[in-house]
């Protein structure tokens, strides 16, 4: 118990910090997008509920830091339509600085941009530690030797650098990997470093079925990292592509968990994210702005969904309003946004059930 509490507490500390960080740089596309557009914001706060602090600016913003630090929220003037509010609320709109009466461009930019802000955090974060820390690359260096495999029957040694395969130079143990797919059951020619002395082995590689087609297996395990500084135009764009490779690989485990190719015990909620940020925190500061970064691009993936109450809900709203000439009649948008609302939640409801089993609460109670 005496451990329990201060790893609760590190965790807690983590997720408030993680979460503000996400949730302030979402808003802040938000209202600068707003700004930009020329709508007013009336306010930026970081949480729910009652307010610990609130300042207000020289445009009438009121910024405000709030007791329950799970999420935030900007508050666009004029953000209701003209409808739905009464007449004393109509009357203290500023005219010309309303978002409902902008164009249906202007306010999907507004909306778009807190999506966009998450990329774009990922993108610096990303590029940040790739230009100070490093690029990771895993060396091509055998960690594991897996028994009664090509390597193990070549002689291939934990420790051994493999530095070329029938002459072609590996760069990093994916580049091996890639070689070693493409070589099913094939005759090839290993470099190797080993011990400070060069070494050329040669072994017929093994094969297993991938997706249908054969691919050439060596039998080895590597891990060993090493971190390559890049200069920061390089930097930046490896932040893209790192970026970029996050997004694709969560949209297609989302679309395996769909199509039911893929289980969906990996799809947590708070509390997973609250158990990883406390882990996190303790490799470094490094590793979680990594983390930061990663969560960043997942935030910014989820609100561009096409769900009501969403930002991607309320685009897709605005695209068809583009389409039609006019917005969709407010009873099909009411139905969409309970549509909506009732989707996250049972989402929520389904994620938080995952997190509370894969932290052992089941199991407890059944002992």
């Amino acid at each position: 118990m005496t451990h329990a509490l201060p790893a609760f507490l590190r965790s807690a500390g983590a997720f408030v910090v993680v979460l503000g960080v996400l949730v302030f740089v979402h808003e802040l596309g938000h209202y600068l997008a707003a700004r930009w557009r020329g709508v007013k914001v009336d306010a930026f706060s970081i949480g729910f509920g009652r307010s610990i602090m609130t300042r207000t600016d020289r445009h009438g913003t009121v910024w405000k830091i709030s007791w329950i630090p799970l999420g935030g929220y900007v508050k666009l003037h004029g953000q209701e339509r003209p409808e739905n509010v009464p007449p004393e609320v109509r009357a203290g709109w500023v005219r010309g600085a309303t978002f409902h009466e902008k164009s249906v461009g202007s306010r999907a930019i507004v909306v778009a941009a807190g999506p966009v802000a998450n990329f774009l955090l990922a993108i610096v974060l990303f590029a940040s530690l790739f230009a100070i820390v490093g690029h990771p690359v895993t060396q091509p260096v055998v960690q594991t030797v897996l028994p009664k495999s090509a390597a193990a029957s070549a002689g291939l040694r934990p420790g051994d650098r493999i530095d070329a395969v029938d002459g072609q130079h590996i760069g990093d143990f994916q580049a091996l990997q890639k070689v070693v797919a493409a070589n099913p059951d094939k005759h090839l020619v290993l470099t190797l470093t080993r011990a400070g002395k060069t070494v050329t082995v040669p072994l017929v590689t093994g094969t297993h079925t991938v997706g249908g087609h054969q691919e050439g297996l060596l039998g080895v395990a590597g891990g060993l990292l090493a971190y390559r500084p890049m200069a920061l135009p390089a930097a930046i764009g490896a932040g893209v592509r790192e970026t970029w490779i996050i997004t694709a690989k969560t949209v297609q485990g989302l679309a395996q968990m769909l199509d039911g190719s893929r289980g969906t015990k990996d799809l947590g909620g708070p509390l997973r994210i609250a158990q990883l940020s406390g882990q996190v925190a303790e490799l470094g500061l490094p590793s979680l702005l990594s983390f930061i970064a990663v969560l960043s691009v997942n935030i910014g993936l989820i609100n561009l969904f096409p769900i009501p109450v969403l930002d991607g809900g309320h685009l897709l709203f605005y695209l068809f309003e583009a389409v039609r000439g006019r917005p969709l009649p407010a009873r099909a948008q009411e139905y969409g946004f309970r549509a909506g609302l009732a989707l996250l939640a049972g989402l929520f409801v389904f994620a938080t059930w995952n997190d509370l089993s894969h932290l052992g609460l089941f199991h407890w109670l059944a002992g």
